[in-house]
């Protein structure tokens, strides 16, 4: 082993002891990061991965990591790295990226900031997969924020179909329209401009200005805090929030050049989704895994409450979805009773529409009908 790689080790090392009695901070989730409910208790975005921005920019999210959630392990302290060792960290991971990173339609150099917004907005905790069609579908009927703030906010939630989450689309609608009306229908390149938009929080401002348009920024998901968590702190999965010793990882491993610094938010978001995967790590294919504290340890065991993935048979999300579901399908206001229809049992029933009115995202009229939201 080289002495650039025994000195990298040794940080690594370091830096997992001084993880490891290091306790969590406050946590810093954003705003957007909240999200519960398949039909609509959501709030944006936030560590579940990264929508990408135009070509080389950014990744796109994989479906969020239940255990990103839960685990309890100590987060990553700042660490102590050389400048040489941190360097080559870059180089290999970008490196990496530039011929692995995947063709997607919010990534390519025509894309604009307004379809890496909407990426953004759709790719939290929905699989790639799941987005791409959707994407495509809402670009060509609103190329531009004012596009769709020009509409009633219940199309844009008939048009978000089983994505999931539904107040984003509301919360995406809303974001349009104040660009619509404050920004001259443009996405504004400011953090705090960004920030300052309804259904946006630190992680969605970060990423949007990070890879529509480049900027230097730390851009922490799902994705991003498990790659830090193992490569630097050797532990198998980051704590239940983002917590300050993460951030000041993040913003140690950050590039000082802000072109550098995009392309590294981009590339770490990416090897975190493809091959650094929250349940079976591709460690043969890691461009860092000589470096990685967490394989340099022997890949220790993850220590906390179990994993668990979210359950949703039978849920109100279930009930929320069939009745949205109807809602979408209708043009015009639907009967108590075709709502009643999509589900057996009337309290659970009432109580799903009720949240559902309660959110925005249903419109109850005064004949016993309801609606998507027209206003």
């Amino acid at each position: 082993m080289c002495e650039d790689r025994k000195e990298m080790s040794t940080d690594l090392r370091n830096s997992r002891a001084r993880a490891a009695s290091a306790g969590p901070a406050a946590s810093d989730a954003p705003v957007d990061s909240a999200r519960s409910g398949d039909s609509g208790s959501s709030g944006d975005a936030g560590g579940s991965g990264g929508s990408g921005g135009p070509a080389g920019s950014a990744p796109a999210h994989d479906a969020a990591d239940p255990a990103a959630r839960r685990s309890p392990q100590p987060s990553a302290a700042a660490p102590p790295l050389r400048p040489q060792a941190v360097a080559e960290l870059h180089d290999l991971v970008i490196d990496w990226f530039d011929g692995n990173a995947r063709d997607l339609p919010w990534r390519r150099p025509d894309a604009g900031a307004w379809s890496v917004m909407v990426s953004e907005f759709m790719l939290q905790q929905t699989p790639v997969s799941r987005v791409l069609p959707v994407h495509q579908e809402w670009l060509a009927r609103w190329p531009r924020p004012a596009d769709l703030a020009a509409e009633a906010p219940g199309e844009a939630v008939r048009a978000w179909g089983r994505l999931g989450y539904p107040r984003r689309a509301l919360r995406l609608h809303a974001a349009a329209t104040a660009i619509a009306h404050q920004h001259d229908g443009e996405v504004p390149h400011a953090h705090d401009e960004l920030l300052a938009l309804p259904g946006v929080g630190e992680y969605t401002a970060a990423a949007v200005a990070s890879f529509a348009y480049g900027r230097r920024h730390v851009v922490l998901d799902t994705n991003v805090r498990r790659v830090f968590a193992r490569l630097v702190s050797g532990t198998a999965y980051p704590p239940n929030a983002t917590t300050a010793a993460e951030r000041r990882t993040a913003g140690a491993l950050l590039p000082a050049d802000e072109a550098t610094a995009a392309r590294w938010a981009a590339a770490t978001m990416e090897l975190g989704a493809l091959v650094c995967a929250a349940r079976s790590p591709e460690c043969g294919r890691c461009p860092v895994a000589a470096r990685c504290a967490w394989r340099l340890a022997g890949s220790p065991a993850h220590d906390g409450p179990p994993r668990r993935g979210q359950t949703y048979a039978g849920t109100d999300r279930q009930v929320r979805g069939r009745l949205l579901a109807v809602l979408r399908a209708s043009r015009e206001p639907v009967p108590q009773a075709a709502l009643d229809a999509v589900w057996h049992e009337p309290v659970q029933r009432a109580r799903a529409l009720d949240g559902l009115v309660e959110d925005g995202l249903v419109e109850p009229l005064s004949d016993a009908r309801y609606r998507l939201p027209q206003a």
